[in-house]
């Protein structure tokens, strides 16, 4: 299935009915008064969270959403019923946007919950609201009233506790893969992955989390060179970072100067990210060489502070104190109650 994580869609709630003009008729009444019922409510539309969908893939296609009108009123004091409501169901993690001003609003982040983005027009009253004692005859009814019409963004952020991160090739597709059932693509060359990967893992007495492969960061990524910008705002819905770092002698670049890149590619996206729990993990460990990358990168992580794990998720070397440490991590991230992130405007 594609992934698409952002559509454009204009939403048109429905119209209300208008108001009926009438006068009661019956033998031997000849003069019954008014009885025109009112116009029913347009119908609204309604965004809903629905937890088993993971895209914005069946928006995409559809660049408007209509509600239905409702009816007109009727003689004998009869309203017109109202419009059907419209559903549009989207992943949870979904936010909603202007885009005329980049306002949100509104977050979905739970299974069922819903938001009304376009309001149905009220329904016009009868001329039976306007009887009066020197207007015994009203010969007017009010029109319904237009429904709301916006035009919104779309914009998927995933939910998940830990959030892979590094650049291209540092080993995240493989990690997932050993930690949980999920099978990404896998290859020796860079952008293999080209969507988010989520994967549950499960760990002993600890309660299932869940992991995100977010696609690989480059340079620059902030700005949207490589894949980076598409998908960094997968990155704001995270509890806790993992930082995978490649220590092998195949790489060609300082390993602390690795960590610093994709640190400066999360500070010029969103400051905030940097606010996140962060651990670190150096990957390829089998293949250290003559393990200097290694001690290097493990100086730099005691100096700044952060948790650091050698790892080769290939052979399973490390990872049984690397799986413990984040499901500790995110069971106390989880009582402390997190907000839901950094909610970002987008570019104009």
């Amino acid at each position: 299935m594609k992934f698409v994580d952002q559509v454009k869609v204009i939403v048109k709630a429905g119209e209300g009915g208008r108001g009926c003009v009438s006068f009661r008729r019956e033998k031997f009444i000849p003069r019954g008064g008014p009885d025109g019922g009112d116009g029913g409510r347009g119908g609204h539309v309604i965004i809903k969270a629905k937890k088993d969908m993971n895209t914005l893939l069946d928006i995409r296609y559809r660049q408007q959403y209509r509600a239905d009108k409702g009816q007109h009123g009727m003689g004998s004091d009869m309203h017109g019923k109202n419009g059907k409501d419209l559903i549009i169901t989207v992943p949870p993690g979904t936010v909603i946007k202007s885009e005329d001003t980049g306002e949100i609003l509104y977050d979905l982040t739970k299974d069922g919950e819903a938001f009304i983005v376009a309001k149905g027009g009220r329904g016009g009253l009868g001329n039976a609201h306007f009887k009066t004692a020197t207007r015994q005859a009203p010969r007017f009814a009010q029109p319904g009233e237009p429904g709301e019409e916006k035009n919104i963004i779309l914009e998927l952020k995933l939910l998940a506790d830990i959030g892979l991160i590094g650049l291209p090739n540092a080993g995240k597709s493989t990690l997932i893969s050993a930690l949980s059932s999920a099978r990404p693509k896998i290859a020796d060359y860079p952008f293999t992955t080209l969507k988010p990967v989520l994967g549950v893992v499960k760990y002993k007495d600890f309660k299932s989390f869940v992991i995100a492969d977010i696609p690989g960061l480059i340079e620059g990524a902030h700005k949207g060179t490589g894949l980076g910008f598409h998908f960094l705002r997968h990155v704001e819905r995270t509890s806790v970072l993992l930082h995978l770092i490649d220590i092998s002698e195949m790489s060609d670049q300082a390993p602390e100067e690795n960590f610093e890149k994709i640190n400066r590619e999360l500070q010029l996206y969103s400051p905030k990210l940097l606010d996140k729990p962060m651990a670190v993990a150096g990957t390829k460990f089998d293949i250290k060489g003559d393990s200097r990358r290694l001690d290097r990168l493990m100086n730099y992580c005691k100096d700044k502070h952060y948790d650091f794990f050698p790892i080769c998720a290939v052979t399973g070397e490390g990872l049984e104190k690397l799986i413990h440490y984040l499901a500790k991590i995110v069971e106390e991230h989880k009582r402390k109650g997190p907000g839901v992130g950094d909610q970002r405007k987008p570019e104009n």
